[in-house]
């Protein structure tokens, strides 16, 4: 017996019930946890196409979960039990041939689930009944430990029928009307769920670019190539292939846009921009006036020309000013096509 230890019944009767509690504790979180893996599962094999692959690898996860719930309600019933008989532990030297495998089996617990209350309980054993006792039980020397706990506990991954089962029970309690694309083989039922290959998982469904689009009838897009012909034999090295003319572009001539004609008399020069060109407009010329008949006074006509050029030279007005030239000049009275010709060159300068 350890000099600062050793078995204690007052403390591994709490130790039993603290184990009790966390085993109930622990339960109902998987519990809950499994109730949405169900619904994600169910989810997968809803879609189109569905998911199996990855389903199945869910189902696998449900099923490790499922049976650890299993073997904790087992283990919760060995703690119970032994809670309620540790006077006849405490009392006896050896361990007892009726709790033998209940003894064994939370002692090779204590190392596989996460419950540090039976790592304590393992220590009271081991102080009780010695280091060899412990060694069996952790060895499972003889099939001491329950069967039903080891099997639950395993790292073993389950069988491929019974991921299936699990499947096919989800399918019919969503209604997902779920069936397996790959059949199970009989060799292969009681054999692990083999890897996945990939076979749900479709191709380019990320783009949305999906081989089956084209299987449905739309023609598949090709690149365009081109074949050179092939030499006549013995010409190889001077044969050049002909390949057909690139297509060449024809301009296509884009009109100038044109300003409309105004009565503005700046506009009548024509002005050259980068975008339009304006024209000059057309302008109406009058044609020459007729020629007064000769009356029978054409000598005194003269006469009256002569007088006019005489005192234009000497620099005076015949009709009095300047103002009243312009005004006769503007009715146009006098006016002959000579002057509005040469008017107009003026005005057009």
């Amino acid at each position: 017996m350890p000099l600062f230890g050793g078995y204690k019944a007052n403390k591994l009767k709490p130790q039993l019930k603290m184990a009790v509690t966390r085993f109930t504790i622990a339960s109902n979180k998987k519990s809950a946890l499994m109730k949405q893996q169900i619904r994600e599962i169910a989810k997968l094999l809803a879609e189109d196409p569905p998911k199996e692959e990855k389903a199945r690898i869910k189902a696998e996860a449900l099923i490790r979960d499922d049976d650890t719930v299993e073997a904790y309600e087992l283990l919760q019933l060995s703690c119970e039990l032994l809670s309620e008989r540790l006077n006849l532990i405490t009392h006896s030297k050896e361990c007892p041939a009726d709790i033998l495998s209940t003894v064994a089996t939370i002692i090779w617990a204590s190392s596989v689930v996460d419950i540090p209350e039976l790592i304590e309980v393992r220590k009271q054993f081991r102080y009780k009944f010695g280091a060899a006792f412990d060694e069996r039980a952790m060895l499972n020397v003889d099939g001491i430990v329950n069967d039903r706990v080891a099997s639950k506990l395993s790292f073993q991954p389950p069988s491929a029928y019974k991921v299936q089962t699990y499947l096919e029970k989800i399918s019919d309690e969503h209604e997902v009307g779920w069936k397996p694309k790959v059949p199970l083989k009989a060799e292969d039922i009681a054999q692990p769920m083999p890897p996945p290959v990939g076979y749900s998982v479709p191709e380019n469904a990320a783009s949305g670019l999906n081989k089956k689009d084209y299987d449905a009838g739309a023609p598949a897009p090709s690149m365009p190539s081109t074949i050179l012909p092939v030499p006549p034999k013995g010409t190889e090295g001077a044969y050049v292939p002909v390949l057909p003319a690139p297509a060449v572009a024809i301009p296509i001539p884009v009109p100038v846009p044109t300003v409309p004609k105004t009565s503005n008399k700046q506009d009548d020069v024509s002005v050259k921009r980068d975008d339009f060109v304006v024209e000059e407009p057309d302008i109406f010329v009058p044609p020459a006036p007729r020629s007064r008949p000769h009356s029978g006074n054409n000598t005194n006509n003269s006469s009256e020309v002569n007088n006019r050029g005489r005192t234009q030279s000497a620099g005076e007005n015949p009709k009095g000013n300047d103002d009243d030239d312009d005004d006769e000049d503007k009715t146009g009275g006098d006016a002959t096509y000579d002057d509005l010709a040469m008017r107009f060159a003026m005005l057009s300068k």
